[in-house]
């Protein structure tokens, strides 16, 4: 009797697994994102730095005893929790604790989006590419790539977090090396979380323009959750927990040069690892390319609005639209709920932050149009990741089949262009309806809601100077496009802490969001609100004319 054996077939993944497991070929790749990244890396972790060096050393020269004691009690203001965070030892204010307290949030907001960028370059982009399947073609196990990033990103942030310690130990604003210490690994720990959170994210779908987005979506959602816990926890509410459920809440915790608390880190240290986890596991439940979301099949048939550029732009971009949409109008209500609290306070306020505010009888006012300005900061976030979708577009090469088509360079771009700028005009809007539903139920005040509507909206075109800001770098130089951020981090501290810092007139105007007015409390400058869209749309035509002269990027 004759006895058959198939015979067993290896697939690339089992032989993998024979030499040496799903990890193997780490190290390698890990050496290669070393050397993609050796412009990038000293970037990113020396740019966090020099922006904690600015402000240790501008606030010492800016501020003496008696304006940190002015700013102690501007602390006490929930709008400040809301910006800052909890202002652990303002009660007994020193140079070192006002950094600690106003600033590190954005330090901190900085060196989250690092990471999340990171994993994103060197996971999702690589395989939206199609180089990931020429990588995993030779010995490479399928969680190398992945585990090779973080790992990247760990030792960006254990760099980032000693340069800081040094930095900050130097600065006038220096304490014991201990706390030094702990301010910089409190950032530090955000960043290994989020980094996390982008393990997962760039599992979810095929496209690094969406995993990315769903990440940044996380950090603001983070960022909001912990303002709200600390806004609450300032007035005695009951909803000051909310900042334990957030990663910059656990970092704040910790109160440098106060109460020097390192078991808060450890929460952060448990929580990204397991991150990290998950994202291997999702992982191993998808294809290579593919994502855990399932891809839904379309109609055989385009529907008749889908014709052109504008309208392809805009169906690219209403996922988006639709969570950022959802997002800004509960977070629209639930701010504008706390005009009353406010209100209710101005008498216990000082004299010069009731002036930021308009007095005591115009708190209301103030207050709502301060928020106009933050909801505008945020919509700015939206701007700046959409047109940075663009550069995502032209590297999977998707920009190219439509350039193929009879779409000139200068339609798609400016397609993609209005459809980001409408999309900016319609979260302000949505921003100062939830602003006015909220104020008018806290107050009772319903004929507020048409001016705070109005407020809002009048902050579009600033937003719009970015996004003509991020053309231009497009157009030009699409490696530069996330320069824009810095203009953005700039543009939105002068414009929160401006005033605090009593900088000069002639500083605090390089602001995009300087200009306008904080109506209803101040009136609009119409004047401004037309130049600023000039501006804007000089620097989309730049952008357009440089794509016209340059060759797509698809590699």
């Amino acid at each position: 009797m004759t006895t058959s054996t198939s015979p067993r077939v290896r697939t690339t993944e089992s032989r993998h697994d024979e030499q040496g497991g799903a990890l193997v070929g780490t190290g390698t790749l890990l050496r290669f994102m070393l050397r993609r990244d050796r412009v990038r890396f000293p970037a990113w972790v020396l740019g966090l730095t020099m922006l904690l060096a600015y402000f240790a050393n501008a606030l010492g020269l800016v501020l003496d005893q008696e304006s940190l004691d002015t700013f102690a009690a501007f602390a006490a203001n929930p709008v400040m929790a809301l910006i800052g965070g909890p202002g652990y030892g303002f009660d007994d204010i020193t140079l070192g604790r006002f950094l600690v307290g106003l600033y590190g949030a954005f330090i901190m907001i900085g060196a989250a989006i690092m990471s999340i960028t990171t994993v994103s370059r060197h996971t999702r982009v690589e395989e939206e590419t199609g180089r990931a399947e020429l990588v995993r073609a030779n010995v490479v196990g399928r969680h190398a790539p992945l585990a090779a990033a973080l790992v990247l990103v760990a030792l960006m942030n254990v760099a980032m977090t000693a340069l800081m310690a040094l930095t900050f130990q130097a600065s006038p604003a220096a304490g014991p090396a201990n706390s030094a210490l702990l301010f910089a690994a409190s950032i530090g720990a955000v960043g290994l979380v989020f980094a996390g959170v982008a393990a997962v994210t760039v599992q979810l779908s095929p496209f690094s323009r969406t995993a990315s987005g769903v990440a940044g979506a996380v950090l603001a959602v983070s960022f909001v959750v912990r303002g709200l816990g600390e806004m609450s926890s300032l007035q005695g509410g009951g909803l000051g927990w909310l900042s334990w459920l957030s990663p910059f809440g656990w970092s704040q915790q910790t109160a440098p040069l106060t109460l020097d608390r390192w078991w808060p880190l450890a929460i952060s240290l448990a929580v990204a690892p397991l991150l990290a986890v998950a994202g291997f596991v999702l992982q191993s439940r998808r294809d290579l390319a593919a994502g855990i979301w399932p891809d839904r099949l379309g109609s055989p048939v385009a529907p008749a609005w889908l014709a052109g550029a504008l309208s392809l732009a805009y169906r690219l971009q209403r996922s988006s639209l639709a969570w950022w949409s959802v997002a800004l109008l509960l977070g629209g209500i639930v701010f504008g709920a706390f005009v009353q609290p406010m209100a209710e306070n101005a008498e216990g306020m000082p004299e010069e932050l009731l002036a930021v505010f308009g007095g005591a009888d115009g708190m209301v006012e103030g207050y709502l149009g301060f928020m106009g300005i933050y909801l505008a900061i945020l919509v700015a976030v939206f701007v700046v990741l959409s047109i940075q979708g663009l550069r995502a577009e032209e590297q999977g090469v998707r920009t190219e089949p439509v350039l193929a088509a009879a779409v000139s360079r200068s339609s798609w771009l400016l397609s993609w262009a209005l459809v980001t700028a409408a999309g900016a005009l319609w979260l302000l809007v949505l921003a100062g309806v939830g602003n006015g539903i909220g104020a008018g139920l806290a107050t009772g005040e319903w004929d507020l809601f048409g001016g705070v509507v109005l407020g809002h909206l009048a902050h579009t075109p600033a937003t719009w100077v970015l996004l003509g800001i991020a053309v231009a770098l497009y157009g030009l130089a699409p490696r530069l496009v996330g320069l824009t951020w810095a203009v953005f981090a700039y543009s939105s501290v002068l414009s929160l802490f401006g005033d605090m810092l009593q900088l000069d007139e002639a500083v605090l105007a390089t602001s995009v969001f300087r200009h306008v007015g904080q109506y209803p409390a101040e009136e609009i400058s119409w004047t401004a609100v037309g130049a600023l869209a000039l501006l804007a749309a000089g620097l989309v035509a730049v952008g357009t004319a440089g794509f016209r002269r340059r060759d797509l990027i698809t590699a």
